[in-house]
């Protein structure tokens, strides 16, 4: 009897292009650990599942994608027929065909033998075999604490949000939950191309407009994950919810007049790789406008991860695809989710605070030097660090401590002021904060104008969120090491959200046998902070309905508010966070944008010598590299290098180009403010950008120069174009 493992096979009308088997390397019965949870052979990267007794053989399941009709050489759906019937001799093939893949790309999934799987490789169309995996899962205050206000308080664009649909690729959802009622909803948008198919008892409704199910369980949720995260992305708003009095207020997501398409990939084992494709080929057929996955991924080339595949057919039709940065970390280089098309989410923590004592969001009470008479009768009000109210006229660290002319009135008027010195009380009073949060200078109290707290360094310490967790997964980049990973960082930690009625509310792995059932749930994990990302693109795109995936996920980084390092050594900076913590608001109005569309990766691949059989596995089609370019020049909105370890002085340079989407006859100059580690020279041609129209476009070229990095720990900087309004911003990294 011979393992084999479940087969993913990429089909197009060209000769076979790559073959990839996993051989069954532990018994079924077996269980290993993987960061200290019991896990299933069945989730291991190099096992495969959904394996098939028969009397002779162990059967497994091929994904064959790109199908074309071996007799005609035309797209057909009855391919998959033609196929089977030359390999295996049968005129039936029911018993043995898994799903097929016939709307947004061309395949199927099937059982085959060894011997079957040989011969179909051989096969003319056949471009790729590989083995399906198994993929594993992974509010609240935190959409006030980014900014994105409850009710009227936010600026909503409610029409084009309604007509918003997110495709969210998880556990199911628990369609009873508040969260999805469809109380004051019109009819699904004309667009909607879907179907309810959720199974027994499943009704969909004009909030949840449709159910596909790919594990025959059904779409409804008996896990929560899945119901947490969609409402998280665009549940409606429930007032007073809470955790058995926990966190009491209203959850809602980032859109909650949009509308939601739920694929059930997921059982409790894990989500399979041909699901995964089907739920991708279905999502982008139905007319989705952007797909949340948290679901973590295996470190593998692109050609050989389902989440990749799909997430790239999907930018190709427009569709922005979210993707956590699993929760493998605090590991260096843990992070899967490495591909420059997938909007990549690490997991932060929130803060939010009040001033008598200094009281944190989480409850903590801080107690501070100072002689205080003013009473802010409990009310909360938003902190605001100096750094992230910088004008362009200081550097970081001189923000930081809230110097004179280093920030900007306009983001400090209304709210607490943090600074690292005790500097900025004065400062503070004058430009209308309503109290200040410094770093004690002193052991003693003293009176001030406003109401202030000065903490020691320790507890001032924990003031500095957001930061990223521990367990977020980190860079750098396996694959494509001159790519900054993750991406941004969302809130990801003590989330309260929508949950399954029939699931215990403490994870199984845990094995506690909690028998407490809730309708809301406090998570934690990347795949909470996945869909706040989600949910925030969700949001520009109400906007600005035009805009293709680059641009929105451009938006979102160069608006991003720095972040503090979570730690020390490789992964404690950019490569734990990205280009830093999402902020909705700015995110609407970036002035500049960094594009890329298809021809733009597939240049950035074949820079990669991918060779022309691989990128038709990625890209569903016969490609050629008329256009090679290196990894680092792919125009992305960050920069990042990896140098050779001989490497003791370099200087490397990086093209962009930006389009103009603020205001015409803009002018925006550059500024380069040091970041961690050795010291960056970086000179930047031309240091000034004069746009005369909407959507023009300008290059740029950024050379970097320096010696002796400590490969222990990333260099860094970043490059702001300012034009009195707008700080676009990108991280500049090298290790």
């Amino acid at each position: 009897m011979k393992g084999l493992g479940m087969i993913v096979l990429f089909i197009h009308p060209i000769k076979l292009i790559s073959v990839e088997i996993a051989k069954l390397q532990k018994p079924l019965n077996s269980f290993y650990e993987k960061n200290g949870e019991t896990v299933s052979p069945l989730l291991s990267p190099v096992m495969c599942p959904c394996l098939v007794h028969d009397q002779f053989s162990l059967s497994s399941v091929c994904c064959v994608h790109g199908l074309t009709s071996v007799s005609t050489g035309i797209h057909t759906n009855v391919a998959s027929h033609e196929y089977f019937q030359e390999v295996t001799g049968e005129s039936s093939i029911e018993s043995r065909l898994v799903r097929s893949y016939k709307r947004s790309f061309n395949g199927f999934a099937a059982r085959l033998t060894e011997s079957e799987m040989e011969r179909v490789a051989k096969l003319d169309g056949v471009v790729s075999v590989f083995p399906s995996k198994m993929y594993k899962i992974q509010t609240t205050g935190s959409w006030n604490f980014m900014g994105l206000k409850d009710g009227n308080d936010t600026k909503r664009n409610l029409g084009v949000e309604s007509n918003t649909i997110i495709g969210v690729i998880d556990t199911g959802v628990w369609p009873e939950s508040e969260s999805f009622s469809d109380k004051g909803f019109g009819p699904p948008p004309k667009k909607w191309k879907g179907v309810c198919s959720g199974g027994a008892n499943f009704t969909c409704n004009n909030k949840l407009i449709g159910a596909r199910d790919y594990t025959g369980e059904g779409v409804r949720d008996i896990i929560g994950h899945g119901t947490h995260t969609a409402s998280i992305a665009a549940g409606n708003a429930v007032a007073d919810i809470s955790f058995f009095g926990i966190g009491n207020g209203t959850v809602r997501g980032a859109v909650p007049a949009s509308r939601i398409a739920v694929y059930k990939v997921c059982l409790r084992n894990g989500c399979t790789s041909e699901a995964i494709l089907s739920a991708f080929d279905d999502a982008i057929a139905d007319g989705v406008d952007l797909i949340t996955l948290s679901l973590d991924g295996y470190i593998k080339s692109f050609e050989q991860e389902p989440n990749s595949i799909g997430a790239f057919h999907a930018m190709a039709k427009g569709v922005l695809t979210v993707n956590s940065a699993d929760n493998s970390g605090p590991t260096p280089a843990s992070i899967s989710s490495v591909a420059p098309w997938i909007f990549t989410v690490a997991a932060s923590n929130t803060n939010r605070g009040f001033v008598n004592k200094v009281v944190l969001g989480n409850g903590k009470k801080i107690e501070g030097k100072s002689v205080n008479a003013f009473d802010l009768k409990g009310k909360k009000y938003p902190l605001v660090y100096g750094k992230s109210a910088a004008s362009p006229a200081c550097d970081t660290d001189s923000a930081k401590k809230c110097l004179a002319r280093c920030l900007d009135e306009s983001l400090v008027k209304g709210k607490i002021l943090v600074c690292a010195s005790s500097d900025g009380l004065s400062i503070a009073h004058s430009m209308g904060a309503v109290a200040s949060i410094i770093i004690n200078p002193s052991d003693y109290a003293s009176i001030h104008a406003i109401p202030f707290s000065a903490l020691s360094p320790e507890d001032f310490d924990l003031l500095t969120a957001p930061k990223v967790v521990s367990f977020s997964g980190r860079g750098s980049n396996r694959i494509a090491s001159d790519i900054l990973k993750p991406d941004i960082s969302a809130p990801g930690v003590e989330i309260l959200a929508a949950y399954s009625h029939v699931a215990s509310p403490v994870p199984p792995y845990k094995q506690e046998n909690d028998t407490r059932r809730v309708n809301y749930a406090v998570l934690a994990g990347t795949s909470m902070a996945c869909p706040h990302a989600a949910g925030v693109a969700a949001y520009v795109k109400t906007f600005y309905p035009e805009w293709t995936p680059s641009m929105i996920k451009s938006a979102i980084m160069t608006t991003a508010w720095p972040m503090n390092a979570a730690g020390t050594g490789v992964a404690s900076a950019e490569f734990s966070y990205g280009a830093g913590h999402v902020d909705p608001i700015a995110a609407l109005n970036p002035g500049l944008v960094y594009e890329l569309d298809k021809a733009d990766y597939i240049a950035f691949l074949c820079g990669m010598n991918f060779n022309m059989t691989t990128l038709k596995i990625i890209a569903g089609e016969a490609v050629t590299c008329t256009e090679n370019i290196l990894q680092r020049n792919l125009n992305y909105p960050s920069m990042s290098a990896k140098l050779s370890s001989s490497d003791s002085s370099f200087t490397v340079t990086f093209n962009r180009t930006v389009t103009n989407v603020g205001a015409p006859n803009s002018t925006y100059k550059c500024k380069v403010l040091a970041g961690r580690g050795s010291t960056l020279s970086v000179k930047v041609s031309p240091s000034v950008l004069s746009m005369k129209s909407v959507n023009e476009k300008q290059s740029f070229t950024v050379t970097v120069s320096g010696s002796n990095v400590d490969p222990e720990l990333p260099s860094s900087a970043s490059l702001i174009w300012f034009d009195g309004t707008h700080n676009v911003r990108s991280p500049i990294v090298f290790i």
